[in-house]
């Protein structure tokens, strides 16, 4: 039995060290470019050596895979593994904004079984816990229960002309945070349309999952994780009422898109 108690505390000192970091509290940060036009900080490593560390004492048994950490394929011959995105929302971090996160999953044979996002610069700590619901500083949280898909609320900077019936709110960087509106009932709908990994939605989809959301890949699919190549093509979570219309609008897109070279 894992103890509880000790994960969320690792996961808070995770955010307590980037938040030493942060440029939003006036600190100077050293940052580049990975190559693949997505941004890295002094702080993105630190956290995740902190991570490696120590949740792996807290679980020996479990594997790693992380953004910020060389895949290791001995992970695909264990049952248990821990999925971690140091920061997720790196953009938003460098730049001293808010909505970037800590996130935290712990997966079992494919599926979550623990799912924390530690937002310290937001004061937001969300926990999920398979078949035990979700909360956000303690607080149970219950999804948007939203029964049709014009006027939803998407967390976007903008909308294709195809999609001006939905409505904008709040969007930060982090892909995790987007998700965890949606467990908190601040957004009914986010849709990515794009090849992603494992480590940036699976402890937010457990979230929301937990809370009452319903959660896929961009084709209704379920998620899994701990796969071989660690990615999928999208991913939808919203009320459970307007799923499938959201999954019929971007059937057209969603096909399209993940033709397109990997």
């Amino acid at each position: 039995m894992i103890d509880f108690a000790r994960l969320e505390e690792i996961c808070r000192e995770a955010g307590r060290m980037a938040l030493r970091r942060w440029p939003g509290h006036g600190h100077a940060l050293e940052s580049w470019d990975k190559g693949d036009s997505s941004p890295v900080s002094q702080a993105d490593l630190e956290v995740d050596h902190f991570l490696k560390r120590e949740l792996g004492a807290l679980l020996p048994a479990a594997g790693w895979l992380s953004e910020e950490t060389v895949d290791a394929p001995a992970r695909l011959e264990r049952d248990l593994i821990w999925l971690v995105d140091p920061i997720d929302g790196t953009r938003d971090f460098i730049r001293g904004r808010p909505g970037w996160a800590v996130s935290v999953a712990l997966i079992s044979a494919g599926k979550p079984l623990i799912g924390i996002l530690d937002a310290p610069a937001r004061g937001e700590m969300w926990v999920g816990i398979s078949g035990r619901g979700s909360r956000l500083n303690g607080k149970p949280l219950s999804a948007s229960t939203r029964r049709q898909l014009p006027g939803a609320r998407v967390p976007t900077d903008s909308l294709p002309k195809e999609d001006r019936d939905l409505v904008t709110v709040e969007k930060p960087n982090s892909i995790a945070l987007r998700v965890a509106m949606v467990a908190d009932d601040r957004a009914d709908l986010v849709a990515t349309l794009r090849w992603g990994y494992e480590w940036d939605i699976a402890a937010a989809a457990l979230i929301a999952r937990e809370a009452g959301a319903a959660v896929s890949d961009a084709f209704g699919q379920p998620l899994s994780y701990n796969k071989r190549d660690p990615r999928a093509f999208g991913m939808l979570v919203c009320a459970p009422a307007i799923h499938g219309a959201a999954v019929e609008r971007l059937a057209d897109r969603a096909r399209r898109y993940s033709a397109i070279v990997r």
